[in-house]
This record gives C-alpha cells, sequence and structure tokens, in this order.
C-alpha cells in the first residue's frame, strides 16, 4: 500500500494548529489536550500501517516524536 503522505502532512498540521490555539488552551485546556490525543493517536496509527513504506528519515522522525521535523521532511522532499 502507497502511503498518503498528504493525508500525514495535514495529521501534523492539524497537531500543530491544535498546539498553538491559545483561545483554547485558556478557555478549555481538557478539551485541547483532547484533540492533542486524538491527532496523535491517528498519526501514530498512520505511521504503523506505512512504516515499511517510507523513507527511513521520516521513519526515525516519527519514531521520536520529532513532528515538526517530519512536516518539514515531508515539504523539502515534496512528498505531497
Amino acid at each position: 500500500m502507497n502511503p498518503d503522505f498528504s493525508k500525514l502532512a495535514e495529521l501534523l498540521q492539524t497537531r500543530l494548529d491544535v498546539i498553538a490555539n491559545q483561545e483554547l488552551r485558556e478557555t478549555n485546556p481538557s478539551e485541547q489536550l483532547h484533540q492533542l490525543q486524538s491527532v496523535s493517536e491517528q498519526i501514530t496509527s498512520w505511521h504503523q500501517q506505512h512504516r515499511g513504506n517510507i523513507p527511513a528519515q521520516l521513519h526515525h522522525f516519527l519514531q521520536q516524536q520529532s513532528l515538526s521535523k517530519a512536516l518539514d521532511f515531508l515539504k523539502s522532499e515534496q512528498l505531497y
């Protein structure tokens, strides 16, 4: 199965957006944590499904939870 790198990029960006949402953090921190947990689980699931079909460097970033670096890698390699 070919990896859908655009889906991964979307998930990574969503995670960054949730983290950056200061209004949500101030008004409903438990909801922010819920959203972070949900998107993080989706990223982990994507990684588990595709780990054998992705570049080694991307695998490393995802395995180490260097998610900003993973998104930068996708952009620099134009994988989506």
